[in-house]
């Protein structure tokens, strides 16, 4: 029989520090502000154990005393930002505090874009983290869902929020790499649109070319996410009654 691989505590059940030595000279809020600052400079892949060393003027091996790898590192890193940059507080009124939900997701998310791919997936669990889950839920408890429809209607709005902010950091990425802003990408593509418009093919895409007025409004990205939250929003609330009691 296979001997049972021993799993480490996730680093909130362990101490902040150690019974036995000198006391330590860092907490773990300043390995992750460090952190945080070298991710939003310079991107998520510029933290490592040395540059987070350079960055609180301490040895490399001595980091090693307060985070066991780099992953603990990036969840102390997630924590501390939902601590920091998360701001929602609930109105009373449930589909609003849904929406101030994802408002809140998307401002941290653009602020902080190496967040956008960090924090999805596994939860860390980390106090802020448990605090913000536990308010977000709070601010539904009581319309008529059960917990895991709970769960569905804010793990679909996140989900929505992710989505809408990798695009918008993508054609950040595109602007970056390129040169060109959207208005200078259209411009450039206008011998090929007209070239498409005089064809036979495409009908749908011609229309959106003739009459859509969306890639030409200089907020259409706010637009679209409003738009698409409206939606997202109308389908999981659906099932709810006016009052709260599922019809």
């Amino acid at each position: 029989m296979a001997e049972r691989k021993e799993v480490p505590k996730v680093i909130w059940a362990r101490p902040e520090r150690s019974g036995r030595g000198p006391a330590p000279s860092l907490r773990r809020e300043d390995i992750a502000k460090a952190a945080v600052k070298i991710a939003d400079g310079e991107g998520i892949e510029a933290v490592s154990m040395r540059s987070l060393a350079a960055a609180l003027g301490v040895g490399a091996t001595s980091l090693y005393r307060y985070v066991e790898s780099k992953e603990e590192v990036i969840d102390l890193m997630v924590d501390h930002t939902f601590g920091a940059d998360f701001h929602f507080e609930a109105s009373g009124d449930p589909r609003a505090d849904l929406a101030a939900f994802a408002r809140a997701m998307r401002a941290l998310l653009l602020a902080h874009p190496w967040m956008a791919v960090h924090s999805a997936g596994r939860p860390t669990l980390g106090p802020h983290i448990l605090a913000m889950i536990e308010s977000v839920l709070a601010s539904i408890d009581g319309v008529g869902l059960e917990i895991d429809e709970m769960l569905l209607a804010v793990g679909t709005i996140d989900s929505y929020v992710r989505g809408r902010v990798l695009d918008q950091l993508a054609e950040r990425e595109a602007i970056r790499r390129s040169g060109f802003t959207q208005d200078e990408w259209l411009e450039r593509m206008e011998p090929w649109m007209a070239g498409i418009l005089e064809g036979d093919g495409f009908p749908l895409v011609k229309r959106v070319m003739i009459d859509a007025r969306t890639p030409h409004d200089p907020d259409r990205v706010d637009k679209a996410f409003e738009g698409g939250l409206e939606r997202v929003l109308d389908g999981l609330l659906a099932a709810v009654g006016p009052t709260g009691d599922v019809p």
